[in-house]
């Protein structure tokens, strides 16, 4: 498992560890029941506090990725498939959001911007 944080980035390195070991949950790197790094660990291998690697842990539990169990350490929780299904419609729709903006900027209409859609996901409607 590389994790891969960095000091110039303008977001918190707990919040880096979040969003790449969602990532990893979300694209099946790391399976159900997998256990993570200990908490130690973590913070030795990126050389940052444990306090750091704590916090991320704790995030990703609250947002439900993964529990953890004292003395037995970390593990991707079962996904539940809504669970799943809503973090994939947020990225979309973010990413969705940002193309809006572009679209906006360059004059384009909602009908072009339809069409093309349509065009790229290959003229499914489902």
């Amino acid at each position: 498992m590389d994790v891969i944080i960095s000091n110039a980035s303008g977001t918190p390195i707990y919040e880096q560890i979040v969003a790449q070991l969602k990532a990893m949950i979300l694209e099946g790197e790391l399976k159900e029941g997998e256990a993570l790094p200990s908490m130690r660990m973590l913070a030795q291998q990126l050389r940052i506090s444990v306090i750091t690697t704590k916090r991320a842990y704790e995030e990703l539990e609250r947002q439900g990725f993964i529990e953890s169990y004292t003395g037995k350490g970390s593990f991707v929780k079962a996904q539940n498939a809504e669970l799943l299904r809503e973090e994939h419609l947020r990225q979309i729709e973010a990413t969705l959001e940002e193309i809006c903006i572009k679209a906006k900027q360059y004059g384009l209409e909602l009908e072009e911007l339809q069409e093309l859609t349509a065009m790229i996901y290959g003229g499914n409607t489902k």
